[in-house]
């Protein structure tokens, strides 16, 4: 398995981590009183979510840079 597919695939179990994050964290906050660590549950998987979201984005323009660069 290539680099692309572990970082697409690690994206879409980020995206399920950070989603179930903030379930928990919105029962957490319907409670009377809630603890404070869970509101940063969710901060972990957004975070790795941004740099691979950034990957991720920036892929099919540095392979078009690359053939480009290639063929030129």
């Amino acid at each position: 398995m290539n680099w692309n597919r572990w970082v697409r695939e690690g994206h879409r179990w980020l995206s399920i981590a950070f989603t179930v994050a903030v379930i928990v964290n919105f029962v957490a906050m319907s409670q009377k009183e809630p603890p404070v660590w869970v509101s940063f549950l969710a901060l972990p998987p957004l975070a790795l979510l941004l740099f691979s979201g950034l990957y991720l984005f920036v892929l099919p323009y540095a392979t078009r840079w690359r053939s480009v660069r290639r063929t030129g």
